[in-house]
């Protein structure tokens, strides 16, 4: 069987709602087979790429594979995507083109935080429904004053509680925190304190350092100076994994904590004693090969995980997120009210995207119209590193 016959599997495992609501147009006087057309803000090159190809990557191919699966009814994904060269100016720039081009129905933004929360205002004149794939708080609150933002990837507070909860029973006192100086970095600063002084667990000393740092050995050199039993990791992938590399040579004898925005390739990539002693919050489809497929939810993430690594010849974390986003506009195109064939409708989107569910490759998803945030808390688990790549904790 082909890889793209074999995902049909996921695809429809995913897509059933929406494949029994397209069954019932079937019948109808005039079919629709007007392209879905969904546009895509990425950022491909710039500080950024790694995780912005990755994305790419996922969104063409869970199009594809959605296009071969025979549930869309007569019609087609038109994925059309932009770099913005992970600079939020130009980010603006695609947003309010895609806004003004009538065939888009919707639109999916990458990872940069900068660059969503700026585009709110443009999402908001243009009417189109948007989820972006950035983690800040600030992309979709205050909800009314963004109606047509939504967000697809852990929130801080969920992160920080499942972390600390691992801290705890870990046995770790006393801790140390690099974060990234943005939105995202700032709202985990928050949400671990507030967890820590639950916890009873001490912040010692933070840092904070820009997303574009290359550089980080001063900063790991002084938190993880004296007694401290183990550094919180809250930045990028590739700040991550300088992290791991720095806190070597720095001879750091403590355990490494990684905040889910810090994930990114399933195999770490590196040897290091570090690296053995790292601990990563994140979804289940990072250690998917321990997860026993017993539901269809599971059994879809495992094909996709499959999938994607046949594909492209390894996995990246993210790749789910960026898929359930289009899973989840597409479940919205075919859901909305019948209008006339080949208009597009937007906010007949939004509407039915505010009252989304999904069990997703990423885990469960929910949508409420007080809350654009989809990614429900159970979705995150405690994956540790072992035999160079992420497995289940315990």
């Amino acid at each position: 069987m082909s890889p793209i016959r074999s995902a049909t599997i996921a695809a429809l495992a995913s897509a059933v709602l929406a494949t029994t609501l397209t069954g019932c147009q079937f019948g109808a006087a005039e079919q629709d087979t007007s392209p879905i057309v969904i546009a895509a803000d990425l950022e491909i090159s710039g500080a950024a790429a790694p995780v912005g190809k990755a994305y790419q990557r996922a969104l063409e191919l869970k199009v594809e594979q959605l296009n071969a699966s025979g549930a869309l009814g007569g019609r087609q994904i038109d994925l059309r995507v932009k770099d913005n060269r992970s600079d939020a100016a130009e980010s603006l720039r695609n947003i309010t083109d895609f806004s003004k081009d009538g065939k888009v129905s919707a639109i999916i933004m990458g990872g940069c935080n900068e660059c969503a929360v700026g585009a709110v205002r443009a999402v908001g004149d243009g009417r189109i429904p948007t989820i972006a794939l950035a983690a800040s708080s600030e992309v979709t609150n205050p909800v009314a004053e963004r109606r047509y933002m939504f967000k697809l990837a852990p929130n801080a507070a969920d992160s920080a509680a499942v972390l600390v909860d691992e801290l705890g029973r870990s046995g770790i006192r006393r801790v140390a925190l690099l974060h990234s100086d943005d939105n995202y970095g700032r709202e985990g600063l928050t949400a671990l304190r507030s967890e820590l002084d639950k916890a009873d667990i001490r912040l010692v000393r933070r840092s904070a350092v820009p997303t574009t740092a290359t550089d980080l050995n001063e900063p790991v050199r002084q938190l993880t100076f004296g007694n401290i039993d183990a550094l919180v990791v809250w930045t990028t992938p590739e700040q991550a994994t300088l992290v791991t590399n720095s806190a070597q040579q720095a001879e750091f004898q403590g355990n490494l904590y990684f905040d889910v925005v810090a994930g990114g390739d399933l195999f770490l990539g590196t040897s290091t004693q570090a690296s053995a002693r790292s601990t990563l919050v994140f979804s289940q489809t990072m250690a998917i090969d321990d997860v026993i497929a017993t539901t269809p939810a599971k059994a879809a993430r495992r094909q996709w995980f499959q999938d994607y690594t046949a594909r492209f010849g390894g996995y990246h974390g993210f790749s789910s997120f960026a898929a359930d986003a289009v899973q989840l506009i597409v479940n919205a195109e075919l859901r909305r009210p019948a209008g006339t064939p080949g208009r597009v409708d937007r906010d007949g989107i939004r509407d039915v995207l505010e009252t989304s569910q999904l069990d997703g490759l990423s885990g469960p998803i929910r949508m409420t119209p007080d809350n654009h945030s989809g990614l429900m808390p159970q979705a995150l688990t405690t994956l540790v590193a072992r035999g160079g790549r992420w497995r289940l904790a315990g």
